[in-house]
């Protein structure tokens, strides 16, 4: 069931035009972008020699990855030995606010940014890795150790180009403690935009590397991957959901197909969004999860969302998608010229 994605990084769009230079150009004409800076705009404290405009700020000893778009915090890889699951926290909005929460109330499995799902290795129990934060000893006081948990293994080496970095991680699933049920790999590719925008091209790849794996999550609650926005940018606080038919808030975006779907709000007076896109490669309408409180996230292609299917032991299964975090909303923000951007190769 191996998807004919392609697990590389897409972005080499610089080596088909004369230089880099002439490349964002092309793309700042054609989308309204602003001009790119001579210079970063400030260098991150832990590494005040950085050249590269996307710089990885790696802290093992707490777990944490920063990712530094021009010298500023854009998002965060938690990854520490505490952790039940492996996700992004803060994302953090061109302006420097964090736009997604975790352990929200009344949803404290909720993870900000974040890719898990429901399984069975080999016919075996249900190990539901969204929830779990309540494979601990006591539910009621979510502490390590987890039971079921996404760990990080190890990074690989990043990769770098003017205005862009890839960095790619490994991972594994594991349950009852260190039991491998899949092993993951996962690879974003960071572009600067300028003016505090950046873009993230994310490739999911998971592989049945233990044993047959079958999906069990229903068709009500997952998504792939998964987005929660903090409450000051939700519809309840005046926000809007739009999808790329024209779809408004959870009434007109859940359960419906679209190619992208983008969360914009006005918080203290700055307008400013972020907006998940399907990578034409895989399914390009997907049916999204949205709520109004904050969550959203595609779906998998009809046959394998909300039904059971398994992958055979050595089968892998990818989910790619761009996010796109912008100033402005879905309009000024330019959300759907950015879409088209990605679907050609320009983003």
């Amino acid at each position: 069931m191996t998807t004919a994605f392609d697990p590389r990084c897409p972005r080499r769009r610089f080596r088909r035009l004369p230089t880099a230079l002439a490349a964002w150009a092309a793309l700042v004409s054609a989308l309204g972008l602003p001009a790119m800076p001579a210079t970063p705009a400030g260098p991150s404290e832990s590494d005040p020699d950085a050249s590269g405009r996307v710089r990885f700020d790696r802290d093992d000893a707490a777990g944490r990855l920063r990712v530094l778009v021009d010298g500023n915090e854009a998002l965060v890889y938690q990854y520490g030995a505490d952790c039940d699951l492996v996700h992004y926290w803060p994302v953090r909005s061109p302006s420097g606010k964090s736009m997604t929460v975790r352990h929200p109330t009344p949803y404290p499995h909720h993870r900000s940014f974040w890719f898990a799902d429901k399984v069975q290795l080999d016919g075996g129990r249900d190990v539901n890795f969204y929830g779990a934060l309540y494979s601990c000893q006591d539910r009621k006081n979510p502490k390590p150790p987890f039971r079921d948990h996404v760990r990080h293994v190890e990074f690989l080496p990043v990769e770098e180009e003017p205005g862009e970095a890839v960095v790619t991680s490994k991972l594994v699933w594991e349950m009852d403690g260190d039991k491998p049920v899949l092993d993951e790999l996962r690879r974003m590719c960071v572009v600067a935009l300028g003016d505090g925008e950046y873009f993230l091209d994310l490739t999911f790849t998971v592989t049945a590397s233990h044993g047959d794996v079958t999906f069990t999550s229903d068709a009500v609650h997952y998504a792939w991957p998964y987005v929660r926005m903090d409450l000051a940018f939700s519809v309840e606080q005046g926000g809007t959901i739009t999808n790329s038919e024209g779809g408004i808030n959870q009434a007109g975006t859940h359960g419906k197909e679209a190619k992208w779907i983008d969360y914009s709000n006005t918080v203290e007076g700055q307008t400013e969004g972020l907006a998940v896109f399907c990578h034409p490669d895989g399914d390009p309408s997907p049916k999204w999860l949205t709520r109004d409180y904050g969550c959203f996230g595609p779906r998998r292609p009809d046959a394998q969302s909300g039904k059971r299917f398994t992958l055979a032991q050595g089968e892998s299964l990818q989910q790619r998608v761009g996010v796109l975090v912008h100033r402005g909303d879905v309009k000024t923000g330019k959300v759907s010229e950015r879409y088209a951007a990605y679907r050609a190769g320009r983003l």
